[in-house]
C-alpha cells in the first residue's frame, strides 16, 4: 500500500481489542478524559496522514480532459481547422490548431484546479466526527481524525476510523458493509479480551471496537482511535468498495433481464457515455442546461454554413469554405463552461467563508430562489447555551438563578428560593420576554455568591446556598443522573468546560451548584447505571435506570416534555408534599408551565420510580414498562437567548420576500415567545383576521390532524409549529410545495433525513447535527446559525445575477457577430464570392480573448445593494428568463448594425464599393479598402463588447448610476462604481489597448487577422461605442419607464397585513447591561 510506504505503520503489541483502555492510552500517550493535545494532533498527521482510503475521492485528471475534448466549442474548431487544411489555408489552420491546444490546455488546468478546490470544499461537508481536543469537544471532518483521538459517537453518526470503546450505553452499529450481517451489533465496552487472539476472535465478535463506515443506529460512546486511513478493517478490503454501481437495466446478463436485456443493457451504456462525454447526463441541472445549449449552438453552426454555402449555389471553394468557418466560429461563446466552473468556485469559496459548506452544486443554483425557510429553534434561531433560570418543586417553591452568564461554570450566579408565585399572571410576565430573568425578591430568600461546586473545604466554608431539602435531593439525583452532559474544572487552565448537549449542560449545571453533580454521584455515592433509554424526538423524553449500592430496588430517572412527562405520572412531589396527580393538580402544573413558558423558557418535567423487578443490563426491559407510574418532581425552566443576529436575519429574510418558519419540539408558549422576540411572529396580531391570527401557531398534534385540503384552505401557514414531530416538518414542506413555494428546511437527528431529502434545499447543522442529516442535506452550516442561511441565500442570488449577466454578455457578442457575418453574405467582389466583414481569426481573437476576460469580471461581480430587496427568481424558468433573451436579442441587433453600418460607411464611402477580388484569402491592393474595413469592424466590436460588460453590471440600472447608494454619495458615482469590480475594469482597459497591436504590426494583421492599419477609421469605431451605449441605455430606460420584465408581486403575507421581521421588539439581550434596572423591577439587563 502506498499509504504504508510513505507513513508510519500503526502497529501494537497486540490487537487493541486485546488490551484494555488504560494500556490504549498509554500506548498512544492520549487522556482518555482531555483527549490530545495540538502539539500530539500535529505530530500525529505528520506520522499517520490523512484519514482516507487509497484512491479515495479526487479528481481524475482524464475524465477532466476529455471534457475539455468533447465540448461544443472544440469540435467547431476542429471542423474550422480541418476546412482550412482542407483549402490549404495553412497560416489559418496553424493558428486554429495553435488555438484548439491553447484553449484544451488552459481549459484543462482551470477546470482541474477548479475541480480540485471543489472537491477540498465537499471534503468539508463529509462525514464529521466530534473529537475531545484539549478537553473541548470540536467537530473536525472524518479525515482529520488521528491515532489517539477521543471519538464521541451517537445515534444517526458514521463511526470515523477503527475505535477501541472506552465508554458505551445501548451502543448498536451496523456493521453490514464489513461483516455482510443486516442486523446491528450490540457493543459493550466493558468486555475483557485479554485472553483472546485475532484468529480466535473475528471482526464481527469484536465487541469492544467500532469499525471505520459502520454507522451507529441506537445508543452512544466513547471511543480512542486506534487505527486510520488503509490501516482500517474497511482500508484492507478497499479495492471492494470503491467500485461504481451502474444504474440499473444496464446489466449485460440474460439472467436478470431476460433474453434482450444484453442488447438493451449494451445500448443503455453507451447512452450513458456518450451522454456522460458530452456532459448532458452529468453536473448539476444548469450545467447540463448549458452543455444542450453548446450543442444547439454547434448545431446552428452547421445551419449557418449550409446557408453560406446555399447563399453561393453550393460552389463549395476555398472562399465559401473560409466563410463557413467564420460563421460557424461565430456562434459558439467559447468561454461559457469555463467561466460558468469558475463562477461557481467562486461561489462555494464565498459560501465557506460565510460559515455554508456545499454539499450538491445544485444547491448553489437553488439558494437565490428560495421562498419560505422552516428553521428549528435551539442553536440555530437561539445561541444554544441554556442556563437553568427557574426549578419549581412541588410545596417546597421556586429556585431562581441570577447572573449567571457562563453556561459551563456551577460557581457564577446567585441562588434564590421564593414561594411559588400565584397562578395569575402578574403584571411584569404580561410584558413579554425577559433576557435576563431577575430574582424573586420574597421575604423568605436566601441567596449568596456560590463557591467552587463540589469543593466544600474551600474558601473556609464560605459557601452558602438554599438548604438541600429532601425534595430538593431527589429533583437534583434525577437532573444528574438522567443526563449525558459532562462538567469538570480544568485546574491546569483554571476554567470550567462542560462536554454535551446545551439542554443536560445546563442541568448538569444547576446540579453542580449544590454538589450533585453526576461523577461524584457515581464516585462517591456509588450510584451505577444499569441501562439508558435515549431522548427520541417521537416522544420527547429520555429516562435512565440506576441502583445503588447497598439498595436492592433501582431507580428509574426521566426527563422530558412536560405533556409527555406528566401523562406517566400518578402522584406529585415527595414526603410531605406527596400527593396523587389529580386532575385539577394536573390542570396546577400544566398552568405554571404556561406561566414559565411564557417568559421565554424552556421547560421540561423531571419524575422518577422505583422499579422493584431485577435489571438485566445486557437485556434491560421493554421502554414502555418502565416509563409508568412515575412520580413528578418538579418543572425546570432553562433559558436560551436568540443570537443577536437573528432579528436582523428575519428582517432581511422580510425584505428579500421570504417567509421564516419556526419548527421546534418547545412548548407553544416558548415557541411564540421566541418567535415574537426575533420578529418571526408579530407583537400585536390584533389587527390580523381571525383566521390569519388563529393559523400563526399550531402544535404539531393540531397540524397533522388536518386534512390536506384543510391545510391549504388555511389564509397562511403556520409561521411556528410547536412539539414539532420529524413527520411533521414532511407534511409541512408537501403543504408549501401545493402552494408552489420553494423551501429550505433545516435539521439534525437522524428522523430529520426525510424532510431534508423533501426540501428544495435541505440544510443540515455541522456543530449538532448527525451524519445521516449532513448525507441527506444539499448544504451544511458550519456555526448552526440561522443568519448563515440568510448569506448562503444572498450569496446564492448574486451568484444566479452573474451567471445571467455573463450569459447575456458572451451571447449578446456572438448574435452581433452571426448578424454581421449573415448579413455580409450580400457583399460579394466581382468573381461573385461573398466578403466577409471579420475574418475567422479575427472572430477566434474577439471570442477568446476579448469576451472571456470580461465574462470572468462579470462572474465575480459584488451583490447588488438591492439584492436581498427583491423577491425570489422563478426558479423554472432558470437564468433564461423573458429579460435575458429579449435582451440578448435587441443588444445583438444593435450591436451588429453598429458594426455593418461602419463596414458599409467606409466600403460604399470613401472606398466606393471597392471589395477586390480573393480578400477572404490574402491581402493585395484591390483589397485595401476591404482590409480597412475589417480593421475598424474589429476594433469596433471588440470595444462594443468590451464596453457592454460594464453595461451588464445591472441589467434595468443606468451603467451612470448602477448603485443608488453611490450615486447618493457623489455626484457622478460612473467611476466608483465600474472600479468597484477590479479584475472587471482592468479586463475591460487591457482589452481595448490590445487591439491597437492587432492592427498596426506587420504581417500579424495582414497574414493573420486579414485586415491592415487605419486613420481616419478610428473615428467611426469611436463613434459607434457612443451610439451602442445610447441604444442600450434607451432600452434599459425603456424597461424601467414600461414596467417591461419588472419582478415581483405582492407578497401574501403583505396581503394579509403580516410582515415579519418588523415590530416592536422587548428588551433584548444585546443590550448594554450598563443600562442599569429597571425601576421596581429588580431585574438586571
Amino acid at each position: 500500500m502506498a499509504k504504508s510506504r510513505v507513513y508510519q505503520s500503526q502497529d501494537y503489541p497486540r490487537h487493541p481489542f486485546t488490551l484494555s483502555s488504560n494500556d490504549i492510552s498509554h500506548q498512544l500517550k492520549t487522556n482518555d478524559q482531555t483527549g490530545l493535545n495540538r502539539s500530539q494532533v500535529e505530530e500525529a498527521q505528520k506520522n499517520h496522514g490523512p484519514n482516507k482510503l487509497d484512491g479515495e475521492g479526487g479528481v481524475q485528471w482524464y475524465k477532466v480532459l476529455l471534457k475539455q475534448v468533447s465540448n461544443a466549442m472544440i469540435l467547431v474548431l476542429v471542423l474550422a481547422m480541418a476546412l482550412s487544411y482542407g483549402v490549404t489555408d495553412y497560416i489559418e489552420g496553424g493558428v486554429i490548431t495553435a488555438v484548439i491546444v491553447l484553449n484544451v490546455v488552459i481549459g484543462f488546468y482551470q477546470e482541474f484546479q477548479a475541480e480540485k478546490k471543489m472537491d477540498s470544499l465537499r471534503a468539508l461537508s463529509s462525514p464529521s466526527a466530534a473529537v475531545i481536543r484539549d478537553g473541548h469537544v470540536v467537530t473536525i471532518p472524518s479525515g482529520e481524525v488521528v491515532p489517539g483521538d477521543l471519538v464521541l459517537i451517537k445515534t444517526g453518526d458514521t463511526v470515523p476510523a477503527d475505535l477501541r470503546l472506552i465508554d458505551s450505553m445501548n451502543l448498536e452499529c451496523d456493521e453490514k458493509i464489513l461483516t455482510g450481517e443486516a442486523m446491528p451489533v450490540a457493543k459493550d465496552a466493558k468486555i475483557d479480551f485479554s485472553n483472546n487472539t485475532e484468529v480466535e476472535t473475528g471482526v464481527g465478535d469484536r465487541l469492544n471496537m467500532a469499525y471505520s463506515s459502520s454507522t451507529v443506529t441506537m445508543g452512544r460512546a466513547k471511543g480512542i482511535v486506534v487505527f486510520t486511513g488503509m490501516f482500517t478493517e474497511i482500508g484492507k478490503i478497499a479495492e471492494s468498495m470503491q467500485g461504481q454501481s451502474r444504474k440499473a437495466n444496464r446489466s449485460l446478463s440474460w439472467k436478470k433481464g431476460g433474453s434482450m436485456q444484453p442488447a438493451k443493457g449494451f445500448l443503455l451504456r453507451i447512452w450513458d457515455g456518450t451522454g456522460a462525454f458530452l456532459g448532458l447526463t452529468v453536473g448539476t441541472p444548469l450545467q447540463r442546461k448549458l452543455s444542450k445549449l453548446a450543442y444547439v449552438l454547434f448545431g446552428c453552426a452547421i445551419l449557418l454554413a449550409i446557408i453560406v454555402f446555399g447563399v453561393n449555389r453550393f460552389n463549395v471553394t476555398k472562399e465559401v469554405a473560409i466563410y463557413a468557418i467564420s460563421t460557424g466560429i461565430a456562434i459558439i461563446p467559447e468561454a461559457l463552461i469555463a467561466v460558468l466552473t469558475i463562477t461557481m468556485v467562486v461561489g462555494m469559496t464565498q459560501m465557506r467563508k460565510r460559515r455554508v459548506v456545499i454539499r450538491q452544486l445544485s444547491a448553489l443554483e437553488a439558494l437565490g430562489g428560495v421562498t419560505n425557510i422552516c428553521s428549528d429553534k435551539t442553536g440555530t434561531l437561539t445561541q444554544g447555551q441554556m442556563i437553568t433560570r427557574k426549578a419549581w418543586l412541588p410545596g417546597v417553591g421556586m429556585y431562581t438563578v441570577n447572573d449567571a452568564e457562563d453556561a459551563a461554570d456551577p460557581t457564577k450566579g446567585n441562588v434564590s428560593l421564593g414561594p411559588s408565585p400565584d397562578i395569575v399572571k402578574s403584571e411584569s410576565e404580561k410584558k413579554g420576554i425577559k433576557f435576563d430573568l431577575g430574582r424573586e425578591d420574597t421575604p423568605n430568600a436566601s441567596s449568596a455568591k456560590l463557591a467552587p461546586a463540589e469543593d466544600t473545604s474551600t474558601h473556609n466554608g464560605a459557601r452558602q446556598l438554599p438548604e438541600v431539602t429532601p425534595e430538593l435531593q431527589e429533583f437534583l439525583q434525577s437532573t444528574a443522573l438522567c443526563n449525558l452532559a459532562t462538567v469538570r474544572h480544568d485546574e491546569q487552565k483554571n476554567e470550567w468546560q462542560a462536554i454535551g448537549d446545551p439542554t443536560e449542560i445546563a442541568l448538569q449545571v444547576f446540579a453542580h451548584r449544590f454538589g450533585f453533580g453526576k461523577k461524584s454521584l457515581e464516585e462517591e455515592h456509588a450510584w451505577t447505571e444499569l441501562a439508558e433509554y435515549p431522548f427520541d424526538s417521537s416522544i420527547k423524553r429520555m429516562s435512565v435506570i440506576y441502583l445503588q449500592d447497598g439498595s436492592d430496588k433501582a431507580q428509574i430517572f426521566t426527563k422530558g416534555a412536560v405533556e409527555r412527562v406528566i401523562d406517566l405520572c400518578t402522584d406529585l412531589g415527595t414526603g410531605t408534599n406527596h400527593r396523587a396527580l389529580t386532575s385539577a393538580v394536573k390542570e396546577e402544573v400544566l398552568t405554571r408551565m404556561n406561566l414559565l413558558a411564557e417568559q421565554g423558557l424552556r421547560v421540561m418535567a423531571v419524575a422518577r420510580r422505583q422499579f422493584d423487578a431485577s435489571i438485566d443490563r445486557h437485556s434491560p426491559p421493554p421502554r414502555e414498562s418502565i416509563e409508568e407510574g412515575l412520580t413528578l418532581l418538579g418543572l425546570v425552566g432553562l433559558y436560551d437567548p436568540p443570537r443577536f443576529e437573528t432579528r436582523g436575519a428575519v428582517r432581511e429574510c422580510t425584505t428579500a420576500g421570504i417567509k421564516v418558519h419556526m419548527l421546534t419540539g418547545d412548548h407553544p408558549s416558548t415557541a411564540s415567545a421566541i418567535a415574537r422576540e426575533v420578529g418571526i411572529l408579530p407583537a400585536n396580531i390584533s389587527h390580523l383576521a381571525q383566521k390569519t391570527a388563529a393559523s400563526l401557531v399550531k402544535t404539531a398534534s393540531e397540524f397533522d390532524a388536518l386534512s390536506d385540503a384543510e391545510i391549504d384552505a388555511m389564509p397562511t401557514l403556520p409561521l411556528v409549529i410547536a412539539r414539532c414531530a420529524p413527520s411533521t416538518k414532511t407534511r409541512m414542506i408537501a403543504a408549501l410545495h401545493r402552494r408552489r413555494a420553494f423551501c429550505a428546511m433545516t435539521g439534525d437527528g437522524v428522523n430529520d433525513a426525510p424532510s431534508l431529502q423533501s426540501a428544495d434545499v435541505g440544510i443540515a447543522m455541522g456543530l449538532t447535527g448527525s451524519d445521516v442529516a449532513k448525507g441527506a442535506s444539499d448544504i451544511v452550516l458550519t456555526d448552526d446559525n440561522f443568519a448563515s442561511i440568510v448569506a448562503a441565500i444572498e450569496e446564492g442570488r448574486r451568484m444566479f445575477d452573474n451567471i445571467q449577466k455573463f450569459i447575456l454578455h458572451l451571447l449578446t457578442s456572438n448574435i452581433a457577430e452571426v448578424v454581421l457575418l449573415i448579413v455580409g453574405l450580400g457583399f460579394q467582389d466581382s468573381t461573385g464570392f461573398s466578403v466577409f466583414p471579420l475574418s475567422p481569426l479575427q472572430i477566434l481573437w474577439i471570442n477568446m480573448l476579448t469576451s472571456s476576460f470580461p465574462a470572468f469580471g462579470l462572474g465575480r461581480e459584488k451583490a447588488g445593494s438591492d439584492i436581498m430587496r427583491r423577491p425570489p427568481h422563478d426558479t423554472k424558468r432558470g437564468v433564461f428568463s423573458w429579460q435575458i433573451i429579449v435582451d440578448m436579442t435587441v443588444y445583438g441587433i444593435i450591436m451588429g448594425a453598429c458594426t455593418l453600418l461602419t463596414f458599409v460607411i467606409i466600403v460604399y464611402g470613401p472606398g466606393d464599393g471597392q471589395l477586390g477580388v480573393d480578400c477572404n484569402r490574402a491581402y493585395s491592393p484591390p483589397c485595401d479598402v476591404v482590409f480597412r474595413a475589417r480593421a475598424a469592424v474589429f476594433a469596433e466590436l471588440t470595444w462594443l463588447i468590451l464596453v457592454c460588460a460594464w453595461e451588464f453590471k445591472h441589467l434595468r440600472r443606468s451603467v451612470f448610476a448602477l448603485d443608488p447608494d453611490t450615486k447618493r454619495e457623489r455626484r457622478v458615482p460612473f467611476f466608483t462604481d465600474i472600479y468597484s469590480n477590479r479584475f472587471l475594469f482592468y479586463a475591460v482597459a487591457v482589452g481595448a489597448a490590445s487591439v491597437f497591436p492587432a492592427v498596426y504590426i506587420p504581417g500579424l494583421n495582414t497574414a493573420v487577422f486579414k485586415h491592415m492599419g487605419i486613420g481616419w477609421e478610428w473615428a467611426l469605431s469611436a463613434g459607434s461605442v457612443v451610439v451602442f451605449v445610447a441604444g442600450v441605455e434607451a432600452w434599459k430606460a425603456c424597461k424601467r419607464r414600461f414596467g417591461w420584465f419588472a419582478v415581483g408581486e405582492e407578497a401574501e403575507e403583505e396581503k394579509l397585513g403580516l410582515r415579519q421581521g418588523l415590530v416592536s421588539f422587548t428588551r433584548s439581550f444585546s443590550r448594554s447591561k450598563s443600562m442599569g434596572s429597571e425601576s421596581g423591577g429588580g431585574e438586571k439587563v
